[in-house]
Formats: C-alpha cells, structure tokens, sequence
C-alpha cells in the first residue's frame, strides 16, 4: 500500500518516510495536492527500468527472469502464441 503525503510534511518526517520505504511500502509526495515525485525501494526502481526498456511490445516475458524459479515462466511465455494486435503505447 502506498502512502500520500505533502512535500512539507515529507520534509518533516524524512526519516520516517525512509523506515516505511525499507518495510516495503512506497511513499508518493504531493505538491499542492498532485504527484510529484515517489520514495521506492531500489528493486522496485529496477523493476521499474526494465518496463521501460522492454517497451509496449517487450510483453511479460521480457520481465520475467527477474526472480528465483522465474525460468520456466519465461519458457512458457516464449513459447507461447500470441493472439491479436496490439497498439504501441508511449511509456513516460
């Protein structure tokens, strides 16, 4: 579960954030109400770059691989056929 708070209140309660990062939670800042910015684990940021880099068309079975026992599901998805087509979305 992700927790919301202020740019302010983060300032205030860094250390805090920080704890609530390291327990696994995420902690997404807010600047007059909006996202602006996200404290996350640095697996989670791996993660996050390897979405990135697989792009629209990279499918699951570009992220998996990425954990123990994983290897027999990239088998399965590599071998797998795929069915229809799918548009290209601009990952931001």
């Amino acid at each position: 579960m992700n927790r919301e708070v202020s740019l302010a209140k983060a300032k205030a309660t860094f250390s805090e954030c920080i704890r609530q990062v390291e327990n696994g939670q995420s902690v997404i800042i807010k600047r007059h109400g909006k996202p602006v910015a996200a404290l996350v684990r640095p697996q989670d940021l791996d993660n996050l770059e390897r979405l990135k880099k697989a792009g629209p068309e990279g499918g699951l079975a570009s992220l998996a691989g990425g954990w123990d026992g994983s290897e027999e599901l990239v088998q399965i998805l590599e071998e797998s056929a795929r069915f229809g087509h799918r548009d290209n979305v601009e990952l931001k």
